[in-house]
């Protein structure tokens, strides 16, 4: 057997689940024939640790990347780095460091080990993101608006949107009671969004959308952190309205997709946007229809499905979108949600996530 491809997937943290799922799913997925994964974070803490653990790889707690201050002794933290890297003999290195660092593919450059970074979040505008770019060997975006960030280095970027397990999110039957004792009647139409509330969310886009329609059948969940202020506003903004219900963090989400009539993503055109957000990813695959902001990401993941697209932060268009949905024979809402779910399953699975990205490693090392 030929030599195994060696590659050090760097993060990091394992604070919450978020993009360190994606690695697990990554690194369980990988043709472990042709590829040896380890993993390395700057700590050992964090819920989501533990599961990281049961891959059974190696784990290096280690600070691949360095404080650009002071100016002086730079050049010294680098080179720590870059020791640390050429005593592991990876062959490659792909960082899911959310940020503009520019030390850790420095690093791997003065070793001579080819680094790659996924571009995440739609974060820009400092010199740091540009260095952090010419730097490395290439650069995975995972939505098509990134593309506009990389003028003259087109040469080094692939684009390849995430995945979900399309097997673990599979369809699921209509629900009507939650595990929590909610339950709901046969006439309820139950719109579910799951997002960690910020307000770039805009999930108040949401609400006030449902308060237009003005139909009692109409029911809705929130679900994800809601500690913020923005939270909190909105929790005491609708606390009389008996028919919306914030309802946290919650570890399994399939129960409440289990009982959606319809997901929504508002999320508005401003401030920190999605990359490409998985929640919708997950609802698709488990038969469920997703109505979205028409911003990067979003439209990526709906672009065969225009029709469920909104303008951002527009009241009245997510009114309409949702009133279409209502406004579904059975039939044509069966028929709708099988093909978000095969949506899902041709373009957003995890098992096409895996696949393109083993090519794209033996294309870049230039191995069959």
């Amino acid at each position: 057997m030929s030599k195994r491809i060696k590659i050090l997937f760097t993060i990091p943290n394992f604070d919450t689940a978020g993009s360190g799922k994606v690695v697990y799913d990554l690194v369980k997925g990988l043709d472990k024939t042709r590829f040896e994964p380890e993993i390395c974070c700057h700590h050992d803490r964090g819920a989501y640790f533990e599961t990281i653990k049961t891959l059974g790889v190696k784990i290096h707690i280690f600070q691949f990347t360095a404080a650009y201050r002071p100016l002086l002794s730079l050049p010294f933290r680098v080179i720590k780095i870059a020791r640390f890297l050429k005593r592991g003999k990876f062959d490659l290195i792909h960082s899911w460091h959310w940020s503009s660092d520019f030390t850790e593919p420095l690093a791997a450059k003065l070793v001579g080990i080819p680094f790659v970074y996924t571009k995440k979040a739609m974060g820009w505008g400092n010199k740091a993101w540009k260095w952090r770019s010419q730097l490395s060997t290439k650069i995975i975006v995972i939505n098509r608006d990134m593309l506009d960030y990389y003028h003259g280095m087109e040469h080094k970027v692939e684009s390849m949107p995430l995945g979900v397990d399309t097997n673990y999110y599979h369809p699921l039957p209509k629900s009507y009671d939650l595990p929590n004792a909610i339950k709901f009647d046969v006439d309820d139409f139950i719109i579910v969004s799951i997002a960690n509330l910020v307000a770039v969310k805009g999930i108040e886009v949401l609400l006030e959308a449902v308060e237009r329609l003005n139909d009692d059948n109409i029911k809705v969940l929130i679900v994800g952190s809601d500690h913020s202020h923005y939270a909190i506003t909105l929790k005491q903004k609708y606390k009389s309205k008996k028919h919306i219900q914030f309802l946290g963090k919650q570890l399994d989400i399939k129960p409440y997709l289990a009982v959606a009539n319809v997901f929504v993503i508002p999320t508005k055109n401003e401030g920190r946007k999605e990359g490409m957000p998985i929640a919708p990813l997950e609802a698709m695959a488990s038969s469920r229809i997703v109505i979205g902001s028409n911003i990067s990401g979003i439209k990526d993941i709906l672009e065969s499905k225009k029709e469920f697209l909104f303008e951002p932060s527009n009241i009245d268009d997510l009114a309409e979108k949702i009133k279409f949905v209502m406004n579904l024979t059975p039939a044509d809402m069966s028929a709708k949600q099988q093909e978000f779910r095969n949506l899902a399953v041709k373009i957003f699975s995890i098992q096409s996530f895996i696949t393109n990205h083993q090519f794209f490693y033996k294309q870049l090392l230039n191995v069959q």
